[in-house]
Order: structure tokens, then C-alpha cells, then sequence
């Protein structure tokens, strides 16, 4: 899963958001329980809120979120975490396999809010879900009066440094180099 950086200012405070992608999380042969990865569980722990997203033309990826909330909630028993229900490919209304009102019921369940975007049509949607989200998040971390939400100091996963990872591909690159010409 890649791990996602950006620096923003929402109601005139810099907010610096890190979105994991958190791949590979399946069902485990039928069953109500899902199966992931290390990375996901240890992504689960530093995150201060969640976005499920799922694809309206795919009733497997909507499936799988109550079993990846109770799995969260496992973790953080007590904790009020945001979360927000993302409903993605709005646009493929004729494949549509998961309807406003299933997506609507689920967030209500697991107390977050819904939304239904295109992000291949535009990504104003996806940016506002994004924001209000984020807005949530600064409202709860306030009432927290400068506490941490949360008692755990676990270290976050830290960005790819791009200086570094260009100097390493021009070493990978530069070494293949050397290997090929003195064959």
C-alpha cells in the first residue's frame, strides 16, 4: 500500500493529511472475517479516521466493509473515530450493483457519512469528501483539549523521501549498466 502526503488549510488551520492505501484486504473463504496484511493492521493503529471506499458496480467491495469496520473496532475498542463511506463510479449507474440506499444504511450502522462519487468524471467530489472528513478530524482532535486522541505512540509510516528513492534507481540503473557492459 502506498502511503499518500499532502499539506492543506482548512478553516484557517494547516492540516497535514497521510492517506495509506490499504490493498489486499480480503474475505476469508466466505466468511464474515477478513484476512490482511501486517502493514494494514499497523496503518489501522496510527490512522485518526478512516475512508472505506467501495465500487457501486462491485457488491464484493461493499461486503467486505463491515467485516474491515469490526476488525478496526477490535483495535479500538473505545475509540470515536470519523469515518466516511466513499460509494466510488458513480458514473456506471447501468452496472450498478450497490444502491444509495444499502450505502446510506451501512454508514448510518457504523456511524460515518456517505457519499457517492465519480472519480473518473471529476475529482471535486472526491476532494470534498476528503475535506469534510478532514474537518471532522479538527473538530474532534480540539475537543480533546490538546490531548492526543489516543494513548498510543506508535510511529507513523514515513513518507518515501523522493530525493532518495531517485538516488536509488539511478544507482540500480547505473550498476545494471556496468553488469551489461562487461559481458
Amino acid at each position: 500500500g502506498a502511503l499518500y502526503s499532502r499539506k492543506f488549510t482548512i478553516d484557517g488551520e494547516q492540516i497535514s493529511l497521510q492517506v495509506q492505501d490499504t490493498p489486499f484486504v480480503s474475505l476469508e473463504d466466505d466468511t464474515d472475517s477478513i484476512c490482511c496484511q501486517e502493514q494494514i493492521n499497523r496503518s489501522i493503529y496510527w490512522a485518526d479516521g478512516f475512508v472505506f471506499v467501495f465500487s457501486i458496480t462491485d457488491y464484493e467491495s461493499f461486503r467486505l466493509l463491515r467485516p474491515l469496520h469490526q476488525h478496526i473496532r477490535r483495535i479500538h475498542p473505545n475509540a470515536n473515530i470519523p469515518l466516511l463511506l466513499m460509494a466510488n463510479k458513480g458514473d456506471l449507474l447501468r452496472a450498478r450493483q450497490v444502491s444509495s440506499k444499502e450505502g446510506l444504511q451501512l454508514a448510518t450502522e457504523l456511524g460515518g457519512t456517505y457519499c457517492e462519487v465519480s472519480a473518473r468524471e471529476s475529482c471535486e467530489g472526491v476532494h470534498e469528501a476528503f475535506q469534510q472528513l478532514c474537518q471532522e478530524l479538527s473538530r474532534s482532535s480540539s475537543s480533546c483539549n490538546g490531548e492526543k486522541r489516543r494513548g498510543l505512540h506508535l510511529v507513523r509510516p514515513k513518507s518515501p523521501n523522493m530525493q532518495d528513492l531517485k538516488r536509488r534507481l539511478k544507482q540500480a540503473l547505473t550498476s545494471k549498466g556496468k553488469s551489461a557492459t562487461t559481458l
